[in-house]
């Protein structure tokens, strides 16, 4: 095994870990994760100290997906029940702000279901946007699907600042997963964005039956995609989805995840997102000593855990909120 503390000085230093190095991350022995974990701290507590960057959902358009997703439970081949709903309407998605500027949220995140957003759905999204930027000075992430070039103007022009859209898994594991569209798909929608001038937000979702050596090279293609924000999802798998009944997480692997992908993407918002609470269980503070940023509130289609148990998580770890908004306006 390494010695993580000096692979951790290595990385700050500019060094890109081999398959080797990644790999013995992932098989890190149990009783050296802490020794694995103080590595890196040590590469977050450099970039991020002990600021911690809160995002929320707003669920804007459920169901109704074309897509053959296996993990989801909105996608066209999935018999869970979920709501489903098109996408909502100006003020509602002002008033889903006006609660996350409440929480001392940093990120609102608008999410919509869908292979990719028709204008109209960019039309209510760019209204909402820009009196979201002048009431609440939010920082607004947009989740819409795959995006063309125009549309992704459009939301720079809004004030919209990050786009989501996740890779999910590796390349070759991503025929597994879905067929309705590829992964190169996925990697057009992110270099778009970039173009656009929007800031480029991917991730993955754990635990889909990829190896270890996907997880790997999910990491390696974010780095090499230069993402500036990584959601690191575990699969909450749902009843009624191709990926129902997967179990092959527990919370010890799951650290070593999230201390993979801080060694390989030492710079960038590494986030726990989907899965956390079901997941990670008991060790969901640990994984804020690699990650630097978690969802607040529920999901998409399940619930997380309550706000308040997050705040305390946060105050028993010592950890700073990070908080910043610039309103011209403020709350009414």
């Amino acid at each position: 095994m390494p010695n993580w503390l000096s692979l951790a000085e290595q990385v700050m230093e500019g060094y890109e870990l081999a398959d080797e190095e990644a790999l013995a991350i992932l098989d890190c022995p149990d009783d050296e994760l802490l020794l694995l974990l103080q590595g890196a701290y040590r590469i977050r507590s450099v970039y991020y100290g002990n600021k911690v960057k809160l995002n929320m959902i707003m669920n804007a358009k459920s169901g109704l997906c074309p897509e053959n997703c296996g993990y989801c439970s909105q996608s066209a081949v999935a018999t869970a029940p979920v709501k489903t709903y098109k996408m909502l309407d100006k003020e509602t998605l002002l008033r889903g702000a006006e609660e996350a500027y409440r929480l001392q949220i940093g990120t609102y995140c608008i999410v919509a279901s869908g292979r990719g957003p028709s204008d109209k759905e960019v039309d209510i999204v760019v209204s909402a946007v820009k009196e979201i930027k002048e009431r609440f000075g939010l920082k607004v992430c947009a989740c819409l699907g795959l995006l063309k070039p125009e549309q992704a103007a459009r939301l720079k022009e809004a004030g919209v600042d990050r786009y989501n859209h996740n890779i999910n898994t590796s390349k070759q594991h991503h025929p597994n997963i879905t067929t309705s569209h590829t992964y190169d798909d996925r990697v057009r929608t992110v270099e778009t964005v970039k173009e656009a001038g929007l800031s480029p937000c991917s991730g993955v979702i754990i635990g889909m039956k990829e190896t270890k050596q996907d997880i790997v090279d999910m990491a390696r293609s974010l780095r090499e995609l230069d993402a500036d924000s990584i959601p690191v999802n575990f699969l909450h798998a749902i009843d009624g989805t191709p990926l129902a009944g997967t179990n092959e997480l527990n919370p010890r692997y799951c650290l070593k995840v999230l201390a993979l992908f801080r060694y390989m993407n030492p710079t960038k918002e590494i986030r726990i997102a989907g899965g956390r609470e079901v997941n990670l269980r008991s060790l969901q503070p640990l994984g804020l000593y690699a990650a630097n940023s978690i969802f607040v509130g529920d999901y998409l289609t399940t619930l997380g855990q309550e706000k308040s148990a997050d705040y305390k998580m946060l105050e028993d770890l010592g950890f700073e909120i990070e908080f910043s908004p610039a309103p011209q306006i403020g709350v009414v």
